[in-house]
């Protein structure tokens, strides 16, 4: 009996000194680095008082005050950090525009993401990317990379009813939902390219057959 009851003692000792460390911060099975994503890496830049106020690629009012950015194919709403290699600092942003489209930039920060991590400056910074949130739609292959595609864009409704008639209208469309700030839309889309040029080929196609439409990114 005492020998049993020695060992419950130590085996509550053990737990409850597990516990304590535990909570002290002391052990821990992940780091902050290891619960997030790697999704890559490349160079920065951020923009700011010329687009202040202008709408971004997903509909929402460009406020370069708050902690958002562009990426040219993430889901729109995914949240990252952003990482400055230089001087590892980190920031956390929401994709909510597209770009950049220069060179071997991957993130294009509001000017606030920017001050964050000390770049403004410097205009550029390198960066390494990891994911917080999924966004929209989840990461694949296709929205990691930085090679975009393209479609045309034939409507867009309030409920998915008038976007399937639409659809119905016009052979080889699609219907997609899409969050706007909150807000579910649903598209009609038709085709997917890899350059704008061949899109616009599709637009002027459809446009002889008395169907209008422009060309935009496709959401990833």
């Amino acid at each position: 009996m005492v020998l049993k009851s020695k060992s419950i003692y130590a085996s509550l000792f053990i737990l409850s000194s597990m516990l304590f460390l535990s909570s002290c911060g002391i052990v821990s099975r992940t780091t902050a680095d290891e619960s997030v994503r790697f999704i890559t890496h490349g160079t920065a830049s951020w923009y700011g008082p010329d687009f202040h106020g202008l709408l971004t690629a997903n509909g929402e009012t460009y406020n370069m005050n708050a902690l958002t950015a562009a990426h040219r194919t993430l889901p729109f709403n995914t949240v990252v950090r952003v990482k400055n290699i230089d001087n590892g600092k980190s920031v956390v942003v929401r994709i909510n525009d597209r770009g950049p489209y220069v060179g071997d930039r991957v993130i294009d920060l509001s000017r606030k993401a920017a001050e964050e991590i000390n770049m403004i400056g410097s205009g550029t910074a390198p960066v390494r990317l990891y994911l917080v949130q999924e966004g929209d739609r989840p990461l694949n292959a296709q929205n990691i990379s930085s090679r975009e595609t393209f479609t045309v864009q034939i409507a867009s409704f309030e409920n998915r009813r008038d976007a399937d008639e639409r659809s119905s209208q016009v052979n080889g469309s699609r219907v997609e939902r899409v969050n706007i700030a909150g807000q579910i839309v649903y598209r009609v889309y038709y085709g997917t390219y890899q350059t704008t040029d061949e899109a616009r080929r599709a637009r002027a196609r459809l446009a002889e057959r008395g169907v209008n439409g422009f060309v935009k990114q496709t959401e990833n």
